[in-house]
This record gives structure tokens, sequence and C-alpha cells, in this order.
């Protein structure tokens, strides 16, 4: 069997939300799928694949761990999230192949089922902690088993304000101060515990927004009401203020969805500065790469927390979950339910499905999602943007 060439869609079928979609098609009529969504770096990734597509036409599709070092060291610059993306989606689309010859869903070739499901999480939000903890119990009546509870969004009330963008069309600019954000968030689970108990696991995003002090402040305060994790307390170029958390408080550390290499995660193992690893196959590289980013990590006693919101497409959460499937040291998995966009269904057929608080991946050969080209064509590329957020003088501020 042969590549005898790659297609490369950008797609926006949502009208909010581009994906980068591949199928990589042989000579032998089978083909496989793949994605390489990177929110805000769409057009990017698709070139780097128009240079990979090149590279790929001829060669057998069944070598995929020497086509990944042979993509990873076609350019003496290698690495970081734009390049690791579009590895990702190849890669992706050869384990689909490779399910498709065997007859097998993905997951059977990594080694077979480690669980009966993936255990998710979903997210509530509220305008104050009244309304989070009835959003909560919402998606506690839908089966959900872990929760990520949030109020006002990310930073809460010590987003201040909102001003335009400098040109029409651009991001608006949020203005943030840290500190009602740090005097609330533990109020707001002081009140979920106090209605819901201590049983349903709770978690917080921080996004990034505080610096380790900060952050350490917050998670020493948040001790007393057992989150599953505290996610992003710190940027990943901060990621030595983890040891300072760590020093403050046992609540637990998840990072890392912006991580894309390997070599970053053997510091924050050796030092055990996590317990959650919030990678996604889709930004480290694909199946393959984050198959052993996890091994990586069993020794150590990190978990996986697959990154899995909006941002990623439905064929990169097939692959999440393939992976989840097979490894024994999985944590949870961030869901977004693409099945009940109708759109989405229709091009993307057969998106995953979550019952009761676990998903599984499709049992058809390959990644079990397929993509309907002729309907993606019909809704094209729009430009997004990442929200910029700036300090009350000015400064700009993370995300």
């Amino acid at each position: 069997m042969k590549i005898t060439d790659m297609g490369i869609w950008i797609t926006n079928p949502t009208g909010s939300m581009n994906y980068v979609v591949i199928k990589v098609i042989t000579d032998e009529g089978i083909y496989g799928v793949g994605e390489g969504t990177l929110y805000a770096s769409e057009p990017i990734v698709a070139e780097t694949l128009k240079v990979f597509r090149e590279l790929l036409i001829g060669r057998d599709p069944a070598l995929i761990e020497d086509t990944w070092y042979y993509l990873h060291r076609s350019s003496y610059w290698r690495g970081g999230p734009l390049f690791k993306t579009a590895l990702a989606a190849v890669d992706m689309a050869l384990w689909d192949i490779k399910g498709k010859v065997a007859n097998l869903p993905v997951y059977q070739l990594l080694g077979g089922a480690c669980r009966t499901g993936v255990v998710c999480y979903r997210h509530a939000d509220g305008r104050d902690p009244v309304e989070v903890e009835d959003n909560v119990r919402r998606l506690m009546e839908e089966g959900m088993k872990v929760i990520r509870a949030q109020m006002g969004g990310y930073g809460g009330s010590g987003k201040l304000r909102t001003e335009p963008a400098h040109r029409p069309g651009l991001p608006s600019v949020v203005i943030y101060e840290p500190a009602r954000y740090l005097l609330e968030v533990p109020k707001l689970f002081e009140h979920l515990r106090a209605q819901l108990g201590m049983e349903i696991e709770l978690l917080h995003d921080v996004h990034e927004q505080l610096s380790p002090l900060e952050s350490a402040q917050l998670a020493k305060a948040l001790e007393p009401y057992r989150l599953f994790f505290l996610e992003d307390p710190v940027s990943p170029e901060n990621k030595e203020g983890l040891a300072l958390i760590r020093r403050a408080s046992t609540t637990p550390i998840a990072i890392g969805e912006i991580i894309s290499d390997r070599e970053t995660w053997l510091t924050l193992f050796l030092n055990r500065w996590i317990d959650y690893i919030r990678i996604a196959p889709l930004h480290v590289g694909g199946i393959t790469e984050a198959k052993k980013i996890m091994t990586l990590a069993e020794p150590f006693g990190v978990k996986s927390a697959f990154h899995g919101a909006g941002d990623l497409g439905p064929i990169s959460q097939a692959a999440a979950l393939h992976v989840q499937m097979a490894i024994p040291n999985m944590g949870v998995q961030e869901w977004t339910d693409f099945a009940s966009v109708p759109v989405l269904q229709e091009v993307f057929p057969e998106p995953c499905r979550l019952v009761d608080g676990y998903a599984r991946p499709n049992e058809k050969p390959g990644l079990g999602i397929d993509f309907n080209t002729e309907l993606a064509e019909k809704y094209p590329y729009k430009p997004v943007y990442m929200p910029h957020i700036r300090r009350a003088d000015g400064t700009l501020h993370g995300y």
C-alpha cells in the first residue's frame, strides 16, 4: 500500500470555530482522517501540512513510527505547537488507516482496553455561587461524576471591563486585576461544598491568570474543599513556580494544554510538581506521541486529564478517547458535546458520545469517525482570534 495524496481542508461549520482536517488517501482505496486544528493559527498549520503532503506521497502508510520521525526531522527547525499539530493530523490519519486495514478500532492496536469507558468532565459556570450550584446540579443529574466550576468565566470578577480593539473585526480587550478573583473563588467552593457535599468531584481552571505566589495562596485557600485538581495555576513559562504551589498546598495540580514537546514534561515529572497532565494528542504530535508521554508520566504517578474544550474538533476527540482507553494512568477527559450540534454531526459523521458521564470511542475500525468533504467545503475558513487581556495599567497579561 502507498500514499497517493493528502487532502487538506479548513472548515467552519458553526461560524465560530475553524477545523483543519486531512484525508490521507492510498492506492488501495482506503483513506484515513486526521485533525490539525490549532485555534487562531489554522492557516499556518495548513501550510505546514502542504509541505508534509509532498513528503508523504509514495510512502507506506503502515510505517507510523518511522513516518513520525521522518516528518519530525524533515526540517532542522522542529517542535513547537504549530509543527506538532500538523504532525498530529498525519499521525491520526495513519492510525485510522491501520485500524481499517486490521478491521479493529485503534485502541485495540494500542494494547486494548484498560477500562470500560473514559470518565469525563464538563463545565458549569454562573454569575454567582447559586447559579453555579444550579448548573453543577444539572450536570450531576445528567450523570457527570467530575465537573469544572467557574464563576463569570476565566478570571471571574477580576475582569473589570471590556474595551474595543484598535480596529473593527479584531478581538476586544479585557481589563483584568486578580484581587477580586482571588477572594471570590474560595467563597464559591465553600458554597458548593456546603450545598453539594464533599463527594462530587469538582475542579477549577485558573487559566494562567495568576502569578506563582498568587496561585500558591489560592491553592492553600482551596485545600479544605477537596478539589479534584486546580488547572493551569501558572503559565508554562513560569513552570518552576509550581514548586512554590506544591510547598504551600496539597491541592492537586493539572497543567499542560499548551505544552507541546515531551522534553518540557520531564522536569515536571522528575520534580513531582503535577498530578494531572493536560495534553491533547492533537497538539503534541498525535496518538503516537501522546501514548509515549503518558508512559513517561506513569512511574511518577501522573494521570491524564486530556484537554478537550471546544477549540478542538470531533476527530481529535475520537483520537484522545482511543489513547485514554488504552493507558493505565488515565484520570479524566474534558468533554465537548459535538454530537448535540446537528451541523457537526453532518460534517463529522458519527462523533463520539457521552453516556452517564463516560465516553467511549466508536467500535468501528480505525478512529471510528469520518469527514464529509463536500459539505465541509460549504463552510469556508473565517478568521478567529484569541482574546487579549491587559492589566489596569495597560500591560499585556496572558490568557
